[in-house]
């Protein structure tokens, strides 16, 4: 069992597109055992996107994240990393296809509506800068059973 960090962005918040991304990792199967709403300071953008820091597009990039509230969320599922990320589609919006989130609801490279971790290291780092281990539920859905075999974790 993987968990990731998805924050759904001020696009997401702003366009009250919350509940459907929401809904759509849930119809997935996967669990939320964590979710907050918060405002990103620019000392957590920084930190959060530390590899963009010295590029040109990070001030933009950092405007934007604290321009308003963010949701964030631990989700975990099976090979949740990639399942999210394919759930999302092209970072652009632009050239995300149909049926993915992305593609479904975002016309833009940035403002595209959701950030997810893109491997294991990420993801656990993205978690802790979020998250505090007390914050995170565990539990079994009682559906567990009739969304994977139980060989499959």
């Amino acid at each position: 069992m993987q968990r990731t960090l998805v924050l759904l962005k001020p696009d997401c918040v702003q366009r009250r597109l919350m509940g459907t991304v929401i809904s759509r990792f849930e119809d997935k199967g996967l669990n939320i055992v964590a979710m907050k709403m918060l405002q990103v300071t620019p000392e957590l953008s920084r930190a959060h996107y530390a590899e963009h820091v010295d590029k040109p597009f990070y001030p933009s990039l950092e405007a934007f994240i604290t321009a308003a509230p963010v949701v964030a969320m631990v989700v975990e599922g099976l090979e949740v990393i990639s399942v999210v990320r394919d759930m999302l589609g092209a970072t652009s919006g632009l050239k995300a296809a149909a049926g993915t989130i992305r593609g479904d609801y975002s016309s833009s490279r940035q403002m595209n509506l959701v950030h997810a971790s893109d491997s294991e290291a990420s993801a656990q780092r993205e978690l802790d800068l979020y998250f505090e281990p007390s914050e995170l539920c565990d539990y079994a859905p009682v559906i567990v059973p009739y969304l994977r075999a139980g060989d499959e974790g």
